[in-house]
């Protein structure tokens, strides 16, 4: 199974031939070639060389105005010159009748169509750029349709997760996203819930096989097997993802299409039945529930945290790299890559609690802040230790930051006597929290102007003003480290 934590984009598609030819404005025309519906064009590249076949990649639609063409080329030339770029992986080839020939020359004709090469004639009045930008046009249209169909199948999937049934209801949305069936086997490779259109007998079977190729044994290593793997049968496309809760359940598809977007929408499926499944199959999610129970109903934490596994536990305060703000899939897809379902996403950052226990490694596509290990009483104080590490983790682009846990001299201060001092220090800020957020991180970050400006999303000049008001307020000069010594201290009480 692909990384959840990655996050979900498809690739651009390609756009249909057929599209780039009704296109009005350009008034291309197909001279040559099989007129297939199914042809696509990945992107537009001009060239004039005789032999173009080194600077294709596959799938270009090659544009020349026939410069490279010598006096009195024959069949021979024609013949070499488009078996070159159909062996490249060419998709069509674009002629222009201007300004070097009149006309498409017959025999390059005859070449593209021995070859099943689709020639299209560019009209003297379109330049190759109109015909690229015409392109890139299209490929921009068909990326916005798929990301929006992309998105609208997260968000039914999310919904669908939160009914009373989420394993069939997940299924069931599945399969009418991508057209086909969506099947969850089991451990022992039994079919445990299905949805969508039977694809038959024979489509079954291969799909059931295919499970078994990415199922995790007992006998083998947990990564001698791959997370995916797919076939083609009979025109269907079969899919099998291994779920990522590491019991042996396995999401199959069959699909009689592939776009480009139906990869990412069954790796959205895939995290949530591995959640789903690693509930049921553990009872965590029981235990999880009676825990709220309780929480509402009066409990203390201290009573409450045995239902959840443990005494001990991280606040993980994470946000996705980039400007996206996390959505539901995407924090339970972080909880799934850090082990933990207790996720909570609120103010663009997703907070997890992971037990004490385990470590917190790095997450591609996150930066993290980590707090100490805390027992219930002391978990608000270890969200701020999260909040604190995870700006702090921002601003020096740190993939992951840890709250240190081990002694500091602060602890050879009586609290009380620490407290006061503290409130007595910052007295002239404390009508002001955005000053004090402002002189913490700062401070934090050794007086850094520009990693403080990325931590608070503001703009150094803002921090500037902001430091200078401190000084003033306290009268302090904030250069002495003596003075920034002792606010540290201060600050770390509030």
């Amino acid at each position: 199974m692909p990384d959840p934590t990655v996050p979900p984009v498809p690739p651009t598609p390609p756009v249909p031939l057929d599209a780039l030819l009704a296109r009005a404005d350009l008034g291309l025309r197909r001279i040559a070639g099989p007129a297939d519906p199914a042809a696509v064009v990945h992107w537009a590249h001009t060239s004039e060389m005789a032999d173009p076949y080194p600077y294709l990649l596959g799938g270009e639609l090659l544009l020349s105005a026939g410069v490279h063409i010598p006096d009195g080329a024959g069949a021979g030339y024609f013949d070499a010159y488009v078996s070159r770029i159909v062996a490249a992986g060419g998709a069509a080839l674009g002629f222009g009748v201007a300004p070097v020939h009149d006309t498409v020359p017959g025999a390059l004709a005859e070449a593209c169509e021995m070859h099943g090469l689709p020639l299209l004639e560019v009209p003297p009045r379109t330049t190759f750029s109109a015909v690229a930008r015409a392109l890139w046009q299209l490929m921009a249209q068909a990326r916005t349709a798929e990301l929006r169909r992309v998105t609208e199948a997260q968000q039914s999937l999310a919904t669908a997760a939160a009914r009373p049934d989420p394993v069939p209801s997940v299924l069931q949305q599945l399969a009418r996203r991508l057209g086909g069936r969506a099947v969850l086997y089991g451990p022992e490779g039994t079919e445990i819930a299905g949805a969508g259109a039977d694809p038959g007998e024979g489509t079954r079977a291969a799909l059931a096989k295919l499970a078994e190729v990415v199922r995790p044994s007992t006998r083998e290593p947990s990564d001698a097997r791959p997370s995916s793997a797919s076939d083609t049968v009979a025109g269907v496309r079969l899919v099998a993802h291994a779920l990522g809760n590491g019991e042996g359940f396995v999401l199959g598809t069959a699909a009689p299409q592939r776009d480009a977007g139906d990869h990412t929408i069954a790796s959205v499926a895939a995290v949530l039945l591995s959640l789903l499944t690693g509930e049921r199959h553990s009872g965590s999610g029981a235990g999880r529930s009676s825990a709220l129970v309780r929480l509402l109903l009066g409990a203390a934490p201290a009573e409450v945290a045995p239902l959840l596994g443990g005494d001990r536990w991280r606040v993980v305060h994470g946000r996705p790299d980039g400007r996206a703000a996390p959505d539901p899939v995407a924090a339970s897809a972080l909880g799934a890559a850090l082990g933990s379902a207790l996720v909570d996403v609120a103010g663009g950052v997703v907070r997890v609690l992971v037990p004490g226990g385990r470590t917190v490694d790095r997450v591609p596509g996150w930066t993290l802040g980590v707090s100490a290990a805390a027992a219930p009483p002391d978990w608000p104080a270890a969200d701020t230790q999260a909040a604190r590490a995870l700006a702090r983790a921002r601003a020096t682009r740190t993939p992951v930051l840890r709250h240190g846990d081990r002694p500091a001299l602060a602890d050879l201060v009586p609290p009380h006597d620490a407290d006061a001092h503290a409130r007595a220090l910052l007295a002239p800020m404390e009508r002001s929290p955005a000053l004090v957020d402002t002189l913490r991180t700062w401070l934090s970050l050794h007086g850094s102007w520009d990693r403080t400006a990325v931590a608070l999303d503001v703009h150094r000049n803002t921090v500037r003003q902001r430091i200078a008001r401190c000084g003033a307020l306290l009268e302090a000069d904030l250069d002495d480290p003596d003075v920034r010594m002792e606010l540290w201290f201060a600050l770390r009480r509030t």
